[in-house]
């Protein structure tokens, strides 16, 4: 399993999407031994939405061409469930926001896949909030 990846400094809205992007890209490399071709972040007020394209290898490819997709969509849904810590923190990380709630998938035809991070409302603005028992935040910057 990849190192945890180091913690950058929160960026601006452009160089925090490809920041993003290349985490995204990096780890499904260190994971599955190649990295999609192509990567687009887009971030909204609570949501982060990743969007890779040609990121199947050879093998699975192959795989899906002669009627196993659906053991590759398998496989992929473990790896995405066993990077999930790891693109949970890398993206809270480079955002300085509490992700909520992760949501991946993929299709093999076209090659494509998504990760999707729901921020935490609360985290906006630069306000970070943790709870306090009762159903009250207070915000701690």
């Amino acid at each position: 399993m990849p190192d945890s990846p180091a913690a950058p400094e929160v960026r601006t809205s452009g160089s925090l999407a490809a920041a993003i992007s290349n985490a995204v890209v990096g780890l499904l490399h260190d994971y599955t031994g190649r990295g999609p071709t192509r990567a687009r972040t887009t971030i909204g007020a609570d949501t982060i939405v990743v969007t890779l394209r040609n990121s199947l290898t050879k093998a699975e490819r192959t795989l899906a061409e002669r009627g196993q997709s659906t053991e590759v969509l398998a496989m992929r849904r473990a790896f995405q469930d066993t990077m999930r810590s790891d693109l949970i923190a890398v993206v809270e990380s480079l955002t300085g926001r509490t992700v909520e709630a992760f949501l991946s998938d993929n299709l093999h035809d076209p090659d494509v896949a998504v990760e999707i991070f729901l921020m935490n409302p609360n985290d906006s603005n630069g306000r970070r909030e943790t709870a306090m028992g009762n159903g009250r935040t207070q915000s701690d910057g």
